[in-house]
């Protein structure tokens, strides 16, 4: 199965499955010398793991990392780094009277006709525990990139038809659902509590920013910088949309309208009026805060009856029992972080590599 690795310079390969004994991430080209902790990375862990409040699946995992290699005396030794964590409280029964019946939303189907076979026990190599290793991974460059001044956060910008509109950062996590807007919360928890109790899903949207990033990350034309993140975002489970600055509104704009205007060069960086381009500029950055939007489908696994069929091709009812979020985006915002985190500095890098001044300074 290919497909598991990402990046170029900072290479991530994640591997494990939802009920198998454990899952994890390898990490090469990770610089030496770079100061982590375990508390560093189980940070970032407890900020994704299940059953934190009853907003999210109560799977109950401990998320605890284990460190392989690649980190002697509280340091990266520039050799890979292999982190693992346990699966603990995984209740396969809860899939066995569907191992054979496709369910609706999910992998099941495209997995089969792909491979022959699948792992159906909490949907295997597609489910979102997957992203442990992303975020494990996510958190050493998110330690990175703090030393260079750069900062990522996210958080979830609407919940069904509630949009957040008075963004407060310091409150994302102040509350269990990383809403930005406190005058939403009510509003929302309650939204949740009535499509739980309806044996349904309800969907969202989470922002990401970072602040910090230098001009000249990305590279053309096929590694545009926006294409790298668009890639990464959508390779997260459940993502149906991605925007970059005003995204899909430009459509209706004039030029005149979505252009950022530059004011004045200070230290070799432009300052913009505006930053409608979200911080990216024929797929480069221009020194202005990245912002990215993407949109979440509801959480596939509902326990309502549903009409499916089954491998066969014979007509099946069925209720899909089993621990699931009603909402995926509070506990998808870590991941987007990561994946931000893990895009930018890939980029940091490889420009390292792309200019003889940078390698020789």
């Amino acid at each position: 199965m290919p497909g598991n690795s990402f990046g170029n310079i900072f290479r991530i390969t994640t591997w494990g499955e939802s009920h198998g004994e454990a899952l994890g991430v390898v990490i090469d080209g990770c610089p030496a010398g770079v100061k982590i902790s375990i508390e560093d990375i189980q940070i970032e862990l407890d900020r994704r793991r299940p059953g934190q409040n009853k907003f999210t699946t109560q799977r109950k995992e401990p998320d605890k990392v284990q460190i392989l290699s690649g980190i002697f005396d509280g340091k990266t030794t520039g050799t890979p780094i292999s982190m693992l964590v346990k699966n603990s409280d995984a209740i396969s029964k809860s899939y066995e009277n569907f191992k054979d019946i496709y369910r609706p939303g999910h992998a099941d189907y495209s997995y089969d006709a792909k491979y022959g076979i699948r792992d159906y026990r909490g949907g295997g190599r597609s489910s979102n525990r997957e992203t442990i290793g992303r975020v494990a991974a996510g958190a050493i460059a998110k330690k990175i990139l703090k030393s260079m001044k750069i900062k990522t956060v996210g958080f979830v910008s609407q919940i069904g038809n509630i949009f957040c509109e008075n963004i407060n950062l310091n409150y994302i996590e102040k509350n269990p659902l990383r809403i930005a807007d406190k005058s939403k919360l009510a509003e929302m928890e309650a939204l949740i509590d009535k499509v739980r109790r309806e044996g349904d899903s309800i969907g969202g949207a989470i922002e990401v920013r970072s602040i910090g990033v230098p001009p000249g990350l990305g590279s053309p034309v096929f590694e545009k910088l926006d294409a790298r993140l668009a890639a990464a975002i959508m390779s997260i489970g459940g993502v149906r949309g991605f925007e970059i600055g005003l995204g899909f509104s430009v459509a209706s704009m004039k030029g005149s309208e979505v252009n950022d205007v530059m004011q004045e060069k200070i230290k070799n960086k432009v300052k913009f009026r505006s930053n409608n381009a979200g911080g990216i500029l024929g797929g480069i950055s221009n020194g202005n805060d990245i912002i990215l939007r993407f949109a979440l489908k509801p959480t596939s696994s509902i326990s309502q009856e549903q009409q499916s069929i089954d491998k066969n091709g014979k007509k099946k009812s069925l209720r899909v029992k089993g621990r699931h979020d009603p909402c995926l985006c509070p506990r998808a915002v870590p991941i987007a972080e990561a994946m931000m985190n893990l895009v930018l500095l890939d980029c940091i890098l490889e420009n390292k590599l792309s200019n003889i001044k940078k390698i020789t300074t």
